[in-house]
């Protein structure tokens, strides 16, 4: 993508209104822009980083076993009031009626339509275990919105909802989500504490955030120091098999943790004073165990082996991308800007060049640009008439992880400068070497 083809609306200055710095960060790089109080667009740059989190996500529920599907926005207030959650999930609901006097609502949640779905779909046991998921657009009408999308009123969330006959069954499903999390948060390059929480107004008796320490973290956390040595669960992770999914439970939940809600003040202070950790933290993730909560006020049940029906269990989990993309610029900045992991970020490499118009320059960056977008490699090709410092600028802003900087005397020379976003490191080399690197086999 050529910058000077590009939407990049960049903020020389920071915005008044960002109380945090993914939210001033997010404003200045051109990712959001605000519309109303909790409301905001996604402009190019941001829709590039959502996209790459939610494919992350995407593979990680492929893997485990989940099924995508997409469900509507919009809800009939009938499956609520069935379920008895109308009137008790409170003020955060948007309600509305159609032109027909049909009360509606905005939906903030999946729980009641994914049990409509499968209750009118799925009749024997032999058909589960199930799990379905998608990634939609939800509302909550937050008394406080704060902290750009880190808490906003209308958000993305990928919403997975199991189904199966049995107890254990449906433990070995919220062990499967567990470990897939645990995947999904480390390939976003993000350290993510699996703690107990409270499960709120979707309701259930086992439920676990996935919190990641940060000072601007909303929630006060309290666990133990182990958690920085604990294993990612592997690639190949077998999800089939029940002694590996609970060998992964019981490890990371073998110590403590807990959010606020749930912390046991005199449990954690019988550790050792040196394993204690207590801190702020920011939730990305959060999974629910509720059993038949669900399934049995709205009919959801199955004929089981032995011929009777059975309601089934159920549990939900949660990601939400669009508080996932400042989460991980709270944990990975400096003072010029953002530091994307490789695998979020916009693009893999900008090319710089610092005197568009002169041919030896233009030529050089053109086979940049070609040779890498050859190779696979997402690239922004810096081909405006700005000045040295601002394209400088722009690229540490926006957080490109490769920089190639293609002057008048490098090219002279043979030559231009690799700059790695994350280290600072400056090299300088031959065209062919930088090409060869960046592309490394591609």
């Amino acid at each position: 993508m050529r910058l000077s083809r590009y939407f990049l609306p960049i903020l020389k200055e920071n915005p008044k209104e960002a109380e945090i710095i993914s939210h001033r960060l997010m404003l200045r790089a051109g990712m959001v822009r605000q519309h109303s109080q909790g409301i905001y667009s996604w402009l190019p740059l941001g829709k590039r980083v959502l996209d790459k989190v939610n494919r992350i996500i995407r593979e990680e529920q492929d893997r485990s076993g989940a099924v995508e599907l997409l469900m509507p926005t919009m809800q009939s207030a009938d499956l609520w009031i069935e379920s008895g959650r109308y009137e008790a999930y409170g003020k955060e609901m948007l309600r509305i009626t159609d032109r027909q006097e049909r009360a509606m609502l905005f939906g903030p949640t999946n729980e009641e339509m994914i049990t409509e779905i499968f209750r009118s779909s799925v009749k024997s046991y032999k058909q589960l275990p199930l799990n379905l998921y998608h990634i939609q657009w939800k509302f909550r009408d937050e008394i406080r919105p704060r902290f750009g999308t880190m808490r906003s009123r209308e958000f993305m969330m990928k919403d997975a909802y199991s189904f199966d006959l049995t107890l254990e069954a449906a433990e070995h499903s919220y062990r499967k989500m567990f470990a897939a999390y645990l995947r999904t948060f480390d390939r976003l390059g993000l350290r993510a504490i699996p703690m107990r929480a409270d499960t709120g107004p979707i309701g259930g008796n086992l439920s676990h955030e996935f919190i990641i320490l940060a000072e601007t973290g909303e929630s006060e956390v309290f666990c133990h120091r182990d958690f920085v040595k604990f294993d990612i669960p592997p690639a190949d992770l077998d999800f089939d098999s029940v002694d590996a999914l609970k060998g992964i439970f019981d490890q990371w939940t073998s110590v403590y943790a807990a959010t606020d809600e749930m912390h046991d003040a005199a449990a954690f202070d019988a550790l050792p004073e040196g394993e204690r950790l207590s801190a702020r933290g920011i939730e990305v993730g959060h999974i629910f165990y509720f059993g038949t909560k669900y399934s049995e006020p709205m009919g959801a049940k199955v004929q089981g082996p032995d011929g009777k029906e059975h309601p089934v269990h159920m549990g939900s989990y949660g990601i939400g991308p669009t508080r996932l993309v400042p989460a991980i610029i709270e944990a990975s900045h400096d003072d010029n800007g953002i530091i994307w992991p490789d695998s979020v970020a916009p693009f893999d490499a900008v090319v710089i060049n610092m005197k568009a118009g002169d041919a030896s320059c233009d030529g050089v960056s053109d086979r940049f640009y070609a040779a890498l977008q050859s190779a696979g490699l997402d690239v922004l090709y810096d081909d405006t008439d700005e000045r040295a410092g601002g394209k400088f600028a722009t690229a540490d802003l926006i957080g490109v992880p490769q920089q190639i900087v293609v002057g008048p005397r490098g090219v002279a020379n043979g030559e231009v400068e690799l700059k790695d976003r994350k280290s600072g490191a400056r090299d300088t080399m031959t065209v062919e070497a930088a090409i060869a690197k960046l592309t490394n086999g591609r």
